[in-house]
């Protein structure tokens, strides 16, 4: 497991947004950036820069991902027939980890890399600690017997913070969720506005 070497929350402040739309975010009291010159005015950023801050945003809501494994998931996604912005989006909501933070198992899309990589999860029956591991439509996730009770996953299934999308059907009750099917941009409940279009442009320069 990669260790995330900054807190979180500086790319909220970074980028100005909460970005998974916590109510914990720092931008819901300081909306300006980190740092002893984040309330200068901001000048206006050039294409690249625009492009630049799309993936650092992408690639940071889903617990900041490597840079080469998220290239990769792009070159993956410009592979594959249709809109290339949909295919990554789909490529990404297929990792395990996004599934388990999606299924409301776990609080944060950190947590999930971390609650998947220590072997909390099983999927289709069989363990698995690869949270990039990608997943099928009709694949089933599931929490092992004794992760179950544990104070993280109830909290995060008792939540009220946000709701399980349409294309995953969770059981709380049996901590259990199927992967329906692969989601496009519009199916996924992004707290902020995600532009995979400009990330396609910044790795296609």
């Amino acid at each position: 497991m990669s260790k995330r070497e900054n807190s979180k929350y500086k790319l909220d402040r970074r980028m100005g947004e909460n970005i998974w739309g916590r109510p914990k975010s720092p931008v819901n009291r300081r909306e300006y950036g980190p740092g002893q010159h984040g309330q200068r005015r901001k000048g206006k950023l050039s294409d690249y820069g625009i492009q630049l801050r799309a993936k650092q945003k992408l690639k940071g809501y889903y617990a900041n991902i490597q840079e080469r494994q998220f290239r990769n998931i792009y070159a993956d996604a410009a592979q594959m027939r249709g809109a290339t912005g949909d295919n990554l989006i789909g490529l990404l909501e297929s990792r395990l980890d996004a599934v388990v933070y999606r299924a409301k198992f776990v609080p944060t899309m950190f947590a999930a890399r971390q609650f998947v990589s220590h072997g909390h999860v099983k999927v289709n029956g069989k363990r698995c600690n690869i949270p990039s591991a990608r997943l099928k439509a009709g694949d089933v996730v599931e929490l092992k017997d004794k992760s179950k009770d544990m104070a993280l996953v109830l909290e995060a299934t008792q939540s009220g913070e946000r709701e399980v999308p349409d294309y995953i059907e969770a059981d709380h009750k049996n901590m259990k969720a199927t992967y329906v099917r692969v989601p496009v941009l519009s199916d996924v409940p992004f707290p902020v506005q995600m532009e995979p279009n400009l990330v396609i442009e910044f790795y296609s320069r």
